[in-house]
């Protein structure tokens, strides 16, 4: 069924020029046999692609065994490979899918609106063993990478949030250029060490595409989120009120 946009806020896929709703609560399935069936070539899986809302944030998971996706984010210059059982939080606006099953590449477009903020269940600790090789992180170094996500966090959903620039972030915390890189520098390595993807290039050297990467980090684990905001006014102020 074709629908209209539903309001600035909707999230739909887009497909040959049609629009296929996502309503939040409800899996979407991209596939031959699918909530969205592409064709019924025999080489793409019954249910390849899963697109559904978790606390606030919209995912995308490759239910496949063996064909791959390729996400790109064009007004974010991001590109990555969805292998088969993985999945990643759709932070940009528009989305385009790309997935090639025997001799055909098919294209979809999934635009992400704002899905209701569902705060998690609260849980008591548990008396078992602490999990080891979470990295802790200090205030400023959280608040490093909460200015990156920012953008995303306070987003209503109708179009890309490009990621400030390193002189960007900084001005917004009244840091200074070293000091944030220098933040920055050290999540990074904190992440490598526990064998997060994408914080360093081949040779040890730090990978261009890094900050989006640590974006994508912080709002699929929880580390940033929208409750946080207010620490960066609070960090601008103080940083104005100490010069």
């Amino acid at each position: 069924m074709t629908v209209g946009p539903g309001g600035d806020n909707a999230t739909f896929v887009e497909f040959c020029g049609e629009r296929f709703p996502v309503v939040p609560s409800q899996p979407f399935y991209i596939g031959r046999e699918a909530t969205l069936t592409v064709d019924d070539n025999p080489y793409l899986h019954r249910r390849f692609l899963l697109l559904h809302d978790e606390n606030g944030m919209w995912w995308l998971t490759n239910l496949g065994t063996h064909l791959t996706a390729t996400v790109t984010a064009a007004d974010l210059g991001f590109t990555a490979t969805l292998g088969p059982g993985a999945r990643m939080p759709l932070v940009f606006g528009r989305t385009s899918i790309v997935f090639s099953a025997g001799p055909t590449t098919y294209e979809v477009q999934v635009q992400a609106g704002a899905p209701a903020v569902i705060p998690p269940p609260a849980t008591s600790p548990g008396s078992g063993d602490t999990t080891r090789g979470v990295p802790n992180f200090t205030e400023s170094q959280k608040l490093a990478v909460l200015v990156l996500a920012e953008a995303i966090l306070r987003r209503d959903g109708t179009g890309a949030s490009a990621l400030p620039s390193s002189a960007q972030a900084a001005a917004r915390l009244g840091w200074s250029l070293t000091k944030f890189n220098r933040k920055l520098d050290n999540v990074c390595d904190k992440l490598d060490l526990i064998g997060v993807a994408g914080m360093r290039a081949g040779g040890g050297r730090l990978a261009s595409n890094r900050r989006l990467r640590l974006v994508e980090y912080a709002l699929s684990t929880g580390l940033v989120a929208r409750e946080d905001l207010p620490m960066l006014d609070a960090e601008h102020a103080r940083n104005l009120t100490g010069r």
